[in-house]
């Protein structure tokens, strides 16, 4: 699926974002860019700006979420943007109306945006390619196609800890198979031209040809961390398996789970990260997960920011320039 095209508009800019695939290293860079100028919109007495005032962004999550979800209706607030939260199980869909019926109908209450979160892989895609010119599409995690929202914000908080990415060896650790937001972070991280990316996991949730994207794997823990300067822990996609692809959680840790012993190979500066939910005792144990070197809660807070920044850059608000992070504004 080549979504490049439909994700930029005539002039380069972006319109919808879909993939980080195929995107420009430039332009990648350019939202992290943005993202760094509203992190300094949290600092503020009213935490607002009125970038997106009268733009009205629908959120569409046909899949549970918290943390996303939260942050992109927090995301458009922080812009002045009206959002609305349809609830898909008491939607029309649910009584028998097409999706694209409820898209439509949505456009007609002249809505600016669509955020959608979907368990098939191109849902996003068909939306955006059905939507109306006016309308931009974000896809915020499609089956386990990709999720470019989670893998930038996952790349500005490696840059805002390590300053660039070509001398940067990053291993993600889990379920690489399963996981959209492994397909992000290292489409992502091979633009930005980190020097090696690994891949970690047992033989039955690595996907097979995985060197064809750009990694090293490793079926290791220890020598998979080893020197590494970011380590990306996945959670299990235990409602995207089919058949026994694992033996058990407890042998998954066994020879998985993150230690402060096994995070030791890693170099004395390493972060540690995490999309969230963590599975703890499964995928990392808890000194970890609230040490000294865990990132965690930094990617949470850092998700508003990327998500203002790609709000803003999609919607194609035209005051962006020379924003910076000691910028205020009248709301």
């Amino acid at each position: 699926m080549n979504a490049t095209n439909i994700q930029l508009d005539a002039a380069g800019n972006l319109k919808h974002l879909l993939t980080v695939e195929g995107l420009s290293r430039e332009l990648l860079t350019a939202i992290l860019d943005q993202a760094e100028g509203f992190t300094g919109v949290t600092q503020q007495a009213v935490k607002k700006v009125p970038l997106c005032r009268g733009k009205v962004i629908a959120n569409l999550f046909f899949e549970t979420s918290t943390r996303t979800r939260t942050t992109f209706e927090l995301a458009a607030k922080r812009l002045s943007a009206d959002v609305l939260n349809l609830n898909i199980a008491a939607s029309s869909t649910s009584k028998g109306e097409t999706l694209l019926d409820t898209l439509h109908n949505l456009e007609a209450m002249h809505v600016d945006m669509f955020v959608v979160r979907h368990s098939a892989s191109g849902a996003a895609h068909f939306i955006a390619e059905q939507a109306a010119p006016h309308v931009s599409v974000i896809n915020a995690g499609d089956g386990r196609h990709a999720h470019p929202t989670q893998g930038l914000l996952d790349m500005f908080t490696i840059r805002r800890h390590k300053g660039g990415f070509e001398h940067l060896r990053v291993a993600i650790v889990g379920d690489i198979l399963h996981s959209r937001v492994a397909r992000s972070q290292i489409a992502a991280l091979n633009t930005l031209g980190a020097a090696e990316i690994r891949v970690i996991g047992p033989r039955t949730l690595i996907p097979d040809a995985a060197e064809s994207l750009g990694v090293r794997v490793c079926h290791d823990l220890r020598e998979g961390v080893r020197d590494a300067d970011v380590v990306i822990m996945l959670r299990l996609q235990r409602e995207r398996m089919s058949g026994a692809l694992l033996p058990s959680a407890h042998e998954y840790y066994q020879l998985y789970g993150l230690t402060e012993e096994r995070l030791s190979t890693a170099r004395p500066d390493a972060i540690v990260m995490h999309p969230g939910p963590i599975n703890r005792g499964v995928e990392m144990d808890s000194q970890v997960a609230d040490g000294p070197r865990s990132v965690i809660l930094e990617q949470v807070s850092n998700g508003i920011a990327i998500r203002m920044a790609v709000i803003a850059m999609c919607i194609g608000t035209q005051n962006l320039r020379g924003l910076g992070a000691e910028a205020t504004y009248d709301v």
